[in-house]
């Protein structure tokens, strides 16, 4: 089997699958139609975000047997039409979910604990103890949107605090020993903290609206470690304003560019980012909750595993 990976990975990856017997190709560079003029020549892709593989892609894939993502989700691939030509698809949530897990986490007691105000501060010369009074965990109730791979590694991350963690899923019977499961309204009635970890879809593009967030009962936490499109930002800024969103973890942006590697350009701020970047009970980090040294490794063991359980 021929295989071109369109993006650089961790090198055991490439090296396992030599190993299997598969001969293997680069190109990081190459345009899209170029790539396109070429792709009948391969059996499999291997590919993190550089550009969404679509119906015209895919036509002209005429031998391709799979496609193995090198990350959590599938978003920038056309799946139906994909699996209606026999194209196996590949992604490692099981790589980075811990690395999600701790991120979402790492966000959460930062921001309750003012560390990053705290930390400039002191930079600055300015020793505020009072202004720096934090707020402790022990005691809230955490709420999980999404409860699948990454969901599932933040509730394990809790368990070490005195915490009741609920989780909402559109899909029945996923709750465990680590969140219990509940209906939409009794989880926007209960809980202090929210932890989204939602994969891209058309149900949950915008979900975190201005409607969603004014069903709560009482003011919240927010993190989004999941998709920036999610999130109406405009509508989060504006619960933030007004109190209703008590701070916000954002690993990841709506403004993000399907690579998910840039912003808009600096001439082109929108209004509601430019809130963010000034407030201090806001944390951003740059899409990098699952980008960790250890990740990035299993993430390519992953695909390479799936590979070898589905062609060897």
């Amino acid at each position: 089997m021929n295989i071109l990976h369109l993006d650089s990975n961790h090198p055991l990856l490439k090296q396992q699958l030599i190993d299997f017997g598969f001969t293997n190709h680069d190109d990081f560079t190459s345009t899209k139609s170029e790539v396109e003029a070429k792709i009948h020549q391969y059996d499999g892709i291997i590919i993190r975000s550089r550009f969404t593989i679509d119906k015209q892609f895919l036509d002209a894939a005429k031998n391709l047997k799979f496609i193995g993502r090198v990350g959590a989700g599938l978003e920038n691939i056309d799946c139906d039409y994909a699996q209606s030509k026999g194209v196996y698809l590949i992604s490692a949530p099981e790589g980075n979910r811990n690395a999600v897990g701790e991120h979402t986490l790492g966000m959460l007691l930062s921001l309750f604990n003012k560390l990053n105000k705290a930390d400039h501060e002191v930079r600055e010369g300015n020793w505020l103890r009072e202004a720096n009074r934090g707020i402790e965990l022990d005691g809230k109730t955490v709420g999980i949107i999404g409860y699948g791979n990454m969901g599932n590694a933040f509730s394990k991350k809790l368990r070490g605090f005195d915490v009741n963690v609920l989780c909402y899923d559109i899909k029945a019977g996923v709750g465990n020993e680590n969140a219990k499961q509940v209906d939409l309204e009794t989880f926007q009635n209960q809980v202090d903290v929210v932890s989204l970890h939602v994969p891209q879809t058309p149900l949950t593009q915008n979900m975190i609206n201005a409607e969603f967030i004014n069903g709560f009962k009482k003011p919240f936490w927010f993190f989004n470690t999941a998709r920036g499109k999610s999130v109406v930002t405009t509508d989060l800024v504006s619960a933030l304003k007004s109190g209703h969103i008590l701070g916000a973890g954002l690993d990841v942006l709506e403004y993000e560019k399907t690579s998910f590697e840039n912003l808009f350009t600096a001439d082109n701020m929108p209004e509601a980012f430019n809130h963010l970047i000034q407030s201090e009970n806001v944390l951003l980090t740059p899409h990098v909750a699952g980008w960790t040294i250890e990740s990035k490794e299993k993430l390519a063991q992953t695909i390479v595993d799936k590979i070898q359980e589905k062609f060897m």
